[in-house]
């Protein structure tokens, strides 16, 4: 045998992997969009998670909420000839929103009930106020299910039309990038960081999803204060995040910009080579949260499904189950989940830019 056939016939065994000592993934497990140990996905649908039953009895025994903005005005505010101005009506209500007063509120507002719901146990623990998953998971942290369960502007149409809207605004392109990635089915050490991409997403032809392999151009300018890293393992094709704090960009409206802060936010998504699904849920900042509403949904819009948004600040108060204000001592978060998709991306970084100068306006607000 030559010298060069000799050479060939080991090379080729080597990467057939027929040699003992070589140490590599089979190929199967590294397929080729996962690049220098990297694979990336942009979010294509969030709604926050909730369990449903057919007609919801089972999550809301006493039926839907019927008791939203027009209806408490009624009580509040009989036509019993008694004369009222517009200042301690209807200016009095709004104000409320943004200035609730601490006393409990003496208006109905139905929670959901049952001790299921699906979302993430964020804190290693299975208490009494915990729920358990629909897949028998026990210690589910979901208290803002409890909140919103009952609310039909939270649920079915109108949810994933807030989650369509997510996903058409360029502002709302959460990214989530592996890095340190040996496999997508089991991998011991990943690390998970967020960005806000700027790119559009492209439909595929069902018009229900998106195709993967697309690009996506980081916003390292505008965006920086939604980059975050979080420490991971992936087991059984599952990447299982640490908890980390987040501030996640949030316009469920065409015309208003927000931002929604987590506090050890963890994410726990299936993972293929096409996309991720799963669930990313974390102790949510309540005036965050309430903040973001107002701006983006109107007291007259909240009115389609009986949303009392002075009654559900209290109760979201009440639920709280997450980071005491050091003084008072009142939970100042609620635990909550988002059931989520993505699909696949390859990235683009821009070059390095200067900071944005004062005044300057974020592009991809639009």
């Amino acid at each position: 045998m030559t010298d060069v056939l000799k050479y060939s016939l080991i090379g080729s065994c080597a990467a057939l992997g027929l040699i003992t000592g070589v140490d590599r993934a089979p190929a199967q497990e590294i397929p080729s969009v996962v690049r220098d140990r990297t694979i990336a996905y942009a979010m294509t649908m969030e709604e926050w998670a909730m369990h449903k039953t057919p007609g919801a009895k089972m999550e809301c025994p006493n039926g839907m909420s019927d008791s939203g903005p027009r209806e408490q005005f009624k009580v509040l505010f009989p036509e019993n000839g008694k004369k009222r101005t517009v200042v301690e009506t209807q200016l009095a209500r709004e104000a409320l929103i943004y200035f609730p007063e601490p006393e409990k509120d003496t208006l109905p507002f139905k929670e959901a009930q049952g001790p299921i719901s699906p979302g993430i146990n964020l804190d290693g623990k299975a208490d009494a106020n915990d729920f358990t998953s629909p897949d028998g998971v026990k210690g589910i942290d979901n208290q803002f299910f409890r909140a919103i369960g009952c609310i039909g502007s939270y649920r079915d149409v109108a949810a994933l039309m807030v989650g369509k809207w997510r996903v058409e605004h360029v502002f709302n392109r959460v990214i989530i990038e592996l890095t340190d990635v040996d496999r997508l089915s089991n991998d011991d050490d990943v690390t998970v960081t967020t960005y806000r991409g700027t790119s559009n997403l492209l439909p595929d032809a069902t018009g229900s999803g998106y195709i993967p392999g697309t690009s996506q151009t980081l916003d390292l300018r505008y965006g920086k204060d939604f980059i975050q890293t979080f420490k991971a393992r992936i087991l059984d094709g599952v990447m299982i995040s640490e908890g980390a704090d987040y501030l996640m960009p949030y316009q469920s409206s065409r015309y208003n910009l927000s931002t929604i802060q987590f506090r050890g936010l963890k994410f726990e998504l299936r993972l293929t080579e096409d996309g991720a699904e799963g669930y990313m849920g974390g102790f949510m900042d309540i005036n965050s949260w309430h903040l973001q509403r107002q701006a983006n949904i109107s007291t007259h819009h909240q009115s389609y499904g009986q949303e009392s948004a002075q009654g559900l600040y209290k109760t979201l108060t009440r639920l709280a189950d997450g980071y005491p204000d050091p003084t008072t001592g009142q939970n100042t978060a609620v635990s909550a989940a988002l059931k989520v998709r993505f699909t696949q991306v390859f990235l683009e970084r821009p070059p390095a830019t200067t900071a944005s100068r004062p005044g300057q306006r974020d592009p991809s607000a639009r």
